[in-house]
């Protein structure tokens, strides 16, 4: 039997031996593709300043090409979403890498704002988009159903390891090495790796009981999906569809702006470049551990209310950001908003596995994936035009904390549910 064919659950006991589960094995390739993929995607940061003096970029012009990386990353996630569809999770990663690599080397060379907008903004973006969550996230769903929220948080842990890991190490290669050669070494190596994940590890095929064990109870697996006659236009007018989309564009307008504009704004707080990069790092340093905390958690408690306190807090802890002067303040600041920074997409994709199953959660989920995208786009651009023509980060860091409050609310409206389970009468 192939290994990425085996049917066994981790808790499944074969001649006394407890079989590994192929699934964690996607899981674990997944985390490190979104690693490195979003660590690029938020890691503008280090790059701002380099590449605004190297290309003789103003801060709202370079904001906007950032702006416009984001709109094509977005438009693009729908067609990743058909692609996985049509032509499989492996096929799609494929075509993402050929685009980062020309995209990527392109920019690296760029000598006019042009020439990088295209490259940086436009190809790289779309590859970035087919090695994204909207690629990864249908095939751990389709792996995984009694563990699902367990094992979409540990892929959200990549996401988080990207902001801390990638952040300080893209300042100290470009502060070495330049920004050119960093982005050609990056690229370069994200490729490699996409193409031996989705050769050997990417199978599309799962087993017909999931991670489902002997003597587990499968009825709440059974419940969670809507009637198969559901039409993708019919559940794209469905209220909770929209209110975890609204999620995602608060998420998205976040984690865009901290990416893009947090560095700057700290060392425009007179923070050393340093210690703002370390500031940064740290809180995705703190999520990767409150998402494998969380994601123990994730499938025996209300994933509508642990959403919502994942909004509630980050929305405090943007405000914070604005406010700290000294570095104890800051990284206490990071720290907390660290506790939380992680598991909105995990959640917001384990809950509508739940409420509209696994066949329309790749379309669905691309739609709004592109709408958190679009929310990433008015941020990035929002937080350079705020700063140049007012003088001040609270317009952009502001209004992210309240979209962020307002998406909790909306948040605990959804259908009530727990372990996986929804009550359907409410989805219309």
């Amino acid at each position: 039997m192939l290994p990425g064919k085996s049917h066994h659950s981790p808790s499944v006991q074969q001649d006394g031996i407890t079989a590994w589960y192929f699934g964690w094995n996607i899981v674990v390739v997944a985390s490190v593709l979104m690693l490195l993929a979003v660590g690029l995607r938020l890691g503008i940061g280090p790059f701002f300043f380099p590449i605004s003096d190297s290309l003789g970029l103003s801060r709202s012009l370079l904001s906007t090409i950032v702006a416009i990386t984001m709109l094509f990353y977005g438009l693009a996630m729908p067609f990743a979403g058909w692609l996985v569809v049509r032509i499989g999770t492996r096929n799609t990663l494929h075509l993402g890498t050929l685009m980062i690599v020309v995209g990527g080397s392109w920019a690296a060379c760029a000598e006019t704002p042009f020439g990088f907008s295209i490259s940086f903004g436009v190809i790289l973006s779309v590859g970035l988009a087919f090695v994204s969550p909207v690629t990864l996230t249908p095939i751990v769903n389709r792996w995984f159903t009694h563990h699902r929220g367990m094992a979409l948080f540990f892929l959200s842990t990549g996401g988080m390891a990207g902001l801390a890991v990638v952040t300080p190490l893209l300042t100290w290669t470009i502060d070495i090495f330049g920004w050119r050669a960093t982005l050609a070494g990056y690229t370069a190596v994200l490729a490699v790796l996409t193409i031996l994940g989705a050769l050997f590890v990417m199978h599309d095929e799962a087993p017909v009981d999931a991670d489902q064990s002997a003597g587990v109870d499968k009825r709440a697996a059974d419940q969670t999906a809507l009637p198969g006659s559901l039409r993708f236009r019919d559940a794209l007018v469905t209220s909770p569809f929209w209110k975890l989309t609204l999620g995602l564009i608060a998420n998205g307008y976040s984690m865009t702006l901290l990416g893009t504009h947090g560095i700057p704004m700290l060392i425009d707080n007179k923070f050393d470049a340093s210690t703002s990069s370390l500031g940064v790092g740290l809180i995705g340093l703190v999520a990767i551990f409150s998402t494998i905390a969380l994601g123990r958690i994730a499938d025996a408690v209300s994933r509508k209310n642990m959403l919502a306190v994942i909004f509630f807090v980050r929305g405090l802890a943007f405000m914070g950001l604005v406010l700290v002067v000294t570095k104890w303040q800051l990284y206490t600041v990071a720290i907390v908003g660290g506790l939380v920074w992680a598991g909105a997409i995990a959640l917001v994709s384990a809950i509508m596995a739940d409420i509209y199953g696994a066949r329309l959660l790749g379309s669905l989920y691309g739609i709004s994936f592109s709408c958190q995208q679009l929310g990433g786009m008015v941020s990035a651009w929002l937080g350079g035009w705020g700063n140049e023509n007012f003088g001040t980060h609270w317009i952009a860091f502001g209004s992210a904390a309240a979209i962020l409050f307002v998406a909790g609310f909306v948040s605990v409206s959804l259908p009530r549910q727990g372990m996986g389970g929804v009550s359907h009468d409410s989805v219309r």
